[in-house]
């Protein structure tokens, strides 16, 4: 098989094409041809050295992944050959409280990821696609729409009449916009071009701040909504992070994204918590159930993924470049042969 391997930490010209023998699985390992692979930001952050948790060199990178059943070891029951799989971010999360050796298992860090032909997984680590989507949109999943669903569902669970922030019109900013929507809640979302805005009304935001012609647009959106928003999905850090605070309503929620709470300098003034019955809660995308959960509301509304662009496997390192220039709308897609 082909698959790519990581060999030097740093630049995408690190980023290496290797053909070697196909694995086999094990008992209880399902083997998956690969048939699309999906990037996300925490990609770019193992790539360069900036992830938290371990990484080793010449590992296949790429957490997120869906394909078919190409083979099943002992003892596997819960899937056969020939069914659409896609892997869990967290291998063994399957259900309940987040826990510490849960993080211990990064696929395309650590552990060999799905930018290869195929991949081996537990049987427990991966779950059934939605039938009505392709192997390129279920491959969006895994990483950007768990974490999304999550974000709505979980700590501040939204509902009917609620109105949500997005910001910007990455993966899970525009998951989150599908899936608020879903929820019955309006969105306003926040972005830096006019062509980006139309794009994410055209997806029913109900309005949209332009945040370089309002550099304060916490305001911007306090009076849009008449007092504020009841959930932001936070992925800026420390740039955004005052402001999403400043823009709640009374008794909002911000749900803090992981990539946004790997930046250095995130500093909280107390006063704009207090008084206002505000919470924060911080999303490591999300286990098993919660992918589950999110796939039956993605079948039951026939929703489907916003795919930027869709890169062949042999353009992988241009894949990376397009998504490194932060220029997309929506997820950037690799398709296997």
């Amino acid at each position: 098989m082909q698959a790519y391997h990581i060999e030097r930490f740093g630049s995408i010209d690190g980023i290496v094409l290797r053909t070697h023998e196909a694995p086999r699985p094990g008992p209880k390992e399902v083997l998956m041809r690969v048939r699309a692979s999906a990037l996300n930001y925490r990609d770019l952050m193992v790539l360069h050295g900036t992830g938290r948790g371990p990484s080793r060199a010449g590992v296949i990178p790429l957490s997120d992944g869906a394909g078919e059943v190409a083979a099943v070891g002992d003892g596997v029951s819960r899937v056969k050959p020939g069914e659409r799989i896609a892997g869990i971010f967290h291998p063994r999360w399957f259900g309940g409280p987040i826990r510490a050796d849960y993080l211990s298992d990064r696929l395309g860090a650590n552990l060999d990821g799905m930018l290869a032909d195929y991949a081996v997984l537990s049987e427990e680590a991966l779950v059934p696609v939605p039938g009505h989507l392709s192997f390129e949109e279920a491959a969006t999943l895994p990483c950007a729409a768990v974490t999304a669903w999550v974000a709505l569902t979980r700590d501040r669970r939204v509902t009917a009449g609620d109105t949500v922030l997005i910001q910007g019109s990455g993966g899970v900013s525009v998951f989150a916009l599908q899936f608020a929507q879903l929820l019955g809640a309006r969105v306003v979302a926040i972005t830096s071009t006019a062509a980006k805005a139309e794009r994410l009304a055209a997806l029913g935001a109900c309005a949209v701040v332009n945040y370089r012609e309002h550099p304060d647009w916490d305001e911007k959106v306090r009076a849009l909504t008449g007092g504020g928003v009841d959930v932001v999905v936070e992925i800026g850090g420390p740039g955004t992070l005052a402001r999403s605070l400043k823009a709640l309503a009374v008794g909002g929620h911000v749900s803090l994204v992981g990539a946004s709470l790997t930046q250095p300098g995130t500093m909280i003034d107390p006063l704009l918590l207090s008084g206002r019955g505000i919470t924060l809660g911080a999303i490591s995308v999300g286990s098993r159930d919660d992918f589950l959960a999110m796939n039956r509301a993605i079948l039951q509304h026939r929703l489907r993924p916003v795919i930027d662009r869709v890169f062949p496997f042999a353009e992988a390192r241009q894949a990376y470049r397009h998504f490194e220039g932060r220029g997309h709308f929506g997820k950037v897609v690799i398709a296997h042969a």
